[in-house]
């Protein structure tokens, strides 16, 4: 039987680490309401995996790499530590709005386990526009590049949050998409999308008063950007399923660093 009771923070928090990182954290509970909490705590996720790949490149830069490995590695962190999941569910949800097929059968495109071409060319562009962006921003020094990469990982999981919402509803009966749609309040999902904005504010306010805005209109655009793409599903799909969660991620990600390193 579901459990109903509310989940504490703790069981929000091995929710989140255990289903979108490989860290070795036992998910003790699967219900709604651990579902609930632990995408409330999602971009916590995205904190500590954008930390842990800025830490990365910066030893990579101190041991003399250049730029373009350190951010090959920093955008290399991210997928090792989600087994490339978003990445995966990123050229899922290409090859399943790409093929022009009604939302079943776009649905059974998107479960196999091969990657079509609209996939493989989504992967490749995306993968480029984030190492370009990043490696540009440490050309102009460790700081600007460390906190893109930590802005981008933490906006990139809560926009995965602003998925989660009410009324945004599962497009299959099954998989993680069907655990956690529409579980997160929506008053809640939109005042973490504005502390996400406020945070990548005072980031970039460490660069002065231009680095505040220019953070500020980054955080905006990847969930903008992110927003934009969870429609289309909603109007495609019929709703949200995991590639689609993950497409979201690497969107805002990838939305993030564009925009920062712009400018």
């Amino acid at each position: 039987m579901e459990r109903t009771e509310s989940a504490t923070a703790t069981d929000g928090v091995r929710f989140a680490f255990g289903t979108l990182t490989v860290l070795p954290v036992r998910v003790e509970r699967w219900d709604r309401a651990a579902g609930r909490t632990g995408m409330l705590c999602a971009p916590v996720v995205g904190l500590v995996v954008g930390l842990v790949a800025a830490a990365l490149g910066g030893v990579l830069l101190f041991l003399g790499g250049g730029p373009l490995l350190a951010s090959v590695a920093t955008v290399a962190v991210p997928a090792v530590l989600t087994r490339g999941l978003h990445l995966d569910g990123l050229a899922d949800t290409a090859d399943g709005l790409g093929s022009g097929k009604p939302a079943a059968e776009a649905l059974r495109i998107m479960k196999q386990s091969d990657i079509g071409p609209f996939g493989v060319l989504t992967l490749v562009f995306v993968l480029l526009a984030q190492v370009a962006a990043v490696s540009g921003l440490y050309g102009t020094g460790w700081p600007q590049g460390a906190t893109a990469a930590t802005v981008a990982a933490l906006t990139g999981r809560t926009a995965m949050t602003l998925a989660c919402r009410e009324g945004v509803p599962a497009a299959r009966k099954d998989g993680l998409g069907t655990a956690v749609a529409g579980a997160v309040p929506a008053r809640g999902a939109w005042w973490l999308a504005g502390i996400t904005v406020l945070a990548s504010a005072a980031a970039g306010a460490a660069f002065g008063p231009y680095g505040a805005v220019h953070y500020t209109v980054a955080a905006l655009a990847a969930l903008v950007a992110a927003e934009l793409l969870l429609r289309r599903c909603r109007a495609r799909l019929g709703g949200v399923t995991g590639d689609v969660f993950g497409a979201l991620c690497e969107t805002a990600v990838t939305a993030t660093l564009v925009t920062l390193a712009l400018g």
